[in-house]
């Protein structure tokens, strides 16, 4: 048969947990909690010392290597780079660089037509 929650039963007393009776069970439950505080705080401890020798050693590395080291090959001249939409004929062959002299601009229509000799 079920048993249901009835708040309007009162517990016989040995249901109940003593938790103000001096018994081992609070002192149990605050030393775990000591004991998992601490270790977290163990941990993070641990974390920041790994953190700061990490660092130590990067900076170490970094102040002694060549700042301007030489290569170690002969440099060559760069690929020509290959563009697909080009060589597809999609998108015009464009220069490298920009041509220094400007495309000629169209006139406005209202500058031309007010230098216009009206009609006789």
């Amino acid at each position: 048969m079920a048993h249901f929650f009835d708040m309007s039963r009162k517990a016989p007393a040995g249901e109940l947990t003593d938790l103000s009776g001096g018994g081992g069970g609070r002192r149990e439950r605050t030393l775990q909690r000591l004991q998992i505080g601490g270790t977290g705080v163990l941990l993070m401890m641990l974390l920041v010392g790994l953190a700061s020798v990490i660092d130590d050693r990067a900076t170490l590395t970094d102040a002694t290597a060549v700042p301007e080291a030489a290569p170690t090959t002969e440099p060559t001249q760069a690929a020509q780079q290959n563009d697909p939409l080009v060589e597809a004929g999609v998108v015009p062959d464009l220069p490298a660089q920009p041509s220094a002299e400007p495309e000629a601009s169209p006139t406005p229509l209202g500058s031309a037509a007010n230098n216009a000799s009206p009609p006789q």
